[in-house]
């Protein structure tokens, strides 16, 4: 049967470190190698600002384009700022980095996007190397840049991080919280440490709260009464902000989580705006996009330890959880995947210690670290939609003379709003030559650039003066004269 508790003491079963300073190829390395974090930390980043693109509109219009619109006063808001369903934590800090840019000269789209992605950057360099540390902590320092490999290349990892999403947020807050909380021990500010991270997880995304809960569940069914409380601390301090920010911002403490529950939970709007779906949704998705390398990880880390970690423990409450909200989302299954993956390493990588052949574990290992990268090899519901389009907006905001924007084929909240045409100037989004906004912006002398995806209306675009100028994949770049 198995029981939560503590998980730090390395296990009888665990393999020696020496024979994996072998397939290391550097024994003498024993401490967390800050270069590898650094470096797969840079892969989300790199493939986020040079991809461009959304996984989903919420990663323009819930991040960039609030932030754009409070550093420069103009930007399409999203229905849930009107309706104060979403703090300003994250806009507001993207805002002050918008302004500095600004005041620094930095006025393209995309070297302004590269400035965001810095401090997530980092934020993601931290979850990882909390993964090394944590599986170190519980199978020898030097398997820790292992666990870091397999965490770091996995593909939804490498998709969701860079990303300005909630999700992408609260994963890495998450990750850096529960490894933080789950040692034996050790000096109270990891505790502290531990409890503000998951707090910060909820304010990045309020939907994380389940995870938070469990967590508090795990320490109270292992008795960890002390480390309990200094995390309550260190969650209270960050709570204590947040009242402080909706008050400032939605004239009351708390207004947007409240707004946030009574929508999503309480009311069932959620469900009705934006439809429901059945217990058994995230199953197939769970099933094909986890790592190969996970559940045997997980088996063998539940054989040979009678104990739950708690990323694991955390990620099947919080699978329970969404399984049974009714509204449903692919991208909200993100941080059960990447919980899974951080819990399943250590136990893969204690199977492969036992595995006595060198050639055969590297072999093992080579096929693992390739099957992180499986989900890339197929089309999910978790790809990138439009980076082209989005390439080809950037293109046409550029230039002095730029003065009014047509984008057809897509809507306003699958574009990339103001932040991604970087000017103040007149936008209309709409599918076909005949709709209204169409119209409208032909005969508009201001609107003078134009996108279409898949050719859309580019006969009529060209009859009403428009040539094409640029040709990024399936969008084309048009300038009227």
């Amino acid at each position: 049967m198995l029981t939560t508790g503590s998980t730090d003491p390395p296990a009888p079963s665990a393999p020696p470190p020496e024979r994996w300073t072998a397939l290391d190829g550097h024994p003498r390395h024993s401490a967390l190698d800050s270069r590898l974090v650094f470096a797969l930390a840079a892969l989300p980043a790199i493939v986020a600002v040079a991809q461009l693109g959304r996984i989903h509109p919420d990663e323009v219009y819930q991040a960039l384009e609030p932030a754009y619109h409070r550093a420069f006063g103009y930007g399409t808001l999203a229905w849930e700022w009107q309706a104060g369903l979403r703090n300003w934590a994250i806009p507001i800090f993207f805002s002050w980095l918008l302004r500095a840019c600004a005041a620094l000269g930095i006025t393209h789209p995309i070297a302004y996007r590269a400035v965001l992605e810095l401090p997530q950057y980092l934020l993601h360099a931290a979850m990882l190397a909390s993964v090394g540390s944590w599986s170190g902590r519980r199978l020898g320092q030097p398997l820790g840049r292992w666990a870091i490999l397999l965490v770091g290349l996995y593909a939804p990892v490498i998709t969701f991080a860079g990303r300005t999403m909630g999700e992408s947020f609260s994963a890495a807050f998450l990750v850096i919280g529960l490894c933080a909380l789950d040692r034996e021990g050790g000096p109270r500010r990891w505790h502290l440490l531990g409890g503000a991270m998951l707090g910060l997880s909820v304010v990045a995304r309020y939907g994380s709260a389940p995870v938070v809960a469990a967590a508090i569940l795990w320490l109270l069914l292992a008795r960890r009464f002390r480390p309990l409380l200094y995390a309550a601390l260190g969650g209270l301090a960050v709570a204590i902000g947040l009242g402080a920010l909706d008050w400032a911002t939605w004239g009351k403490p708390f207004h947007s989580f409240v707004a946030y529950a009574d929508f999503n939970v309480l009311s069932g709007r959620a469900a009705m705006q934006f439809g429901k779906e059945k217990w058994s949704f995230y199953l197939r998705s769970l099933l094909e996009w986890a790592p190969l390398w996970v559940w045997p990880g997980l088996v063998f880390a539940a054989w040979s330890r009678p104990r739950l970690s708690l990323p694991l423990f955390c990620a099947a409450a919080y699978i329970v959880a969404i399984s049974f909200t009714p509204h449903k989302e692919h991208r909200f299954l993100y941080p059960a995947l990447v919980l899974l993956a951080v819990a399943g390493a250590p136990g893969l990588l204690a199977l492969l210690g036992r595995v006595r052949r060198p050639d055969l574990r590297g072999a093992f290992t080579a096929v693992a670290l390739f099957a992180s990268a499986g989900p890339y090899l197929r089309e999910t519901e978790l790809d990138v939609q439009r980076p082209d389009q989005f390439r080809a907006i950037v293109k046409a905001g550029r230039g002095d003379d730029a003065s009014g924007l047509l984008i057809v084929g897509d809507g306003v909240w699958g574009a990339g709003g103001s932040f991604y045409i970087g000017k103040n100037i007149p936008w209309h989004t709409c599918d076909f030559a005949h709709d209204y906004a169409f119209r409208l912006a032909m005969a508009d002398a201001r609107f003078n650039r134009a996108v279409t995806y898949d050719g859309r209306a580019l006969g009529e675009l060209q009859a009403a003066g428009f040539e094409v100028t640029d040709r990024i994949g399936r969008a084309m770049v048009l300038v009227r004269r």
